[in-house]
């Protein structure tokens, strides 16, 4: 995880002048729900992924909760389709930062990306992870 730029400068409304602020993303939480009996459950899968996924300012728009803690701030992700913005609502992100007074810094302690995704997506992305980390120790066996 890693963050080019200010990420207070980013307000309730999405803005193209954020292009340069740039959120680097290791991993990816997928969401679905299951009906679990009655009632729906919520069931996660988290992608690490190899070369992280790079969102840029301009696809970001601050939250209205007034309820976050100092240093805690979400955003609601669009999508670039063309030269339009989409608002994503399957998609959200969380960043968490503290201020080192020593240093005279703001440091991200932590980034959460979560994307919510139908029982059918999620069960490819789980089976497809699976094999891929089957196959990486496969690779790995005895020679």
């Amino acid at each position: 995880m890693r963050l080019k730029g200010n990420i207070q400068d980013i307000k309730t409304s999405r803005d193209t002048k954020n292009k340069d602020i740039e959120v680097y993303i290791d991993v990816i939480e997928y969401i679905t729900h299951k009906k679990d009996g009655r009632f729906y459950q919520p069931f996660d899968f988290e992608d690490k992924l190899e070369t992280p996924l790079v969102i840029t300012g301009d696809c970001l728009a601050r939250t209205d909760n007034k309820h976050l803690e100092e240093g805690e701030y979400e955003f609601l992700v669009y999508d670039k389709d063309g030269e339009d913005y989409v608002l994503n609502e399957n998609k959200e992100l969380t960043i968490e930062t503290a201020y080192d007074f020593d240093e005279n810094l703001t440091i991200v302690t932590s980034v959460y990306y979560t994307v919510t995704v139908s029982n059918e997506e999620f069960k490819h992305l789980k089976t497809e992870k699976s094999k891929a980390a089957k196959a990486a120790r496969k690779g790995k066996g005895r020679r």
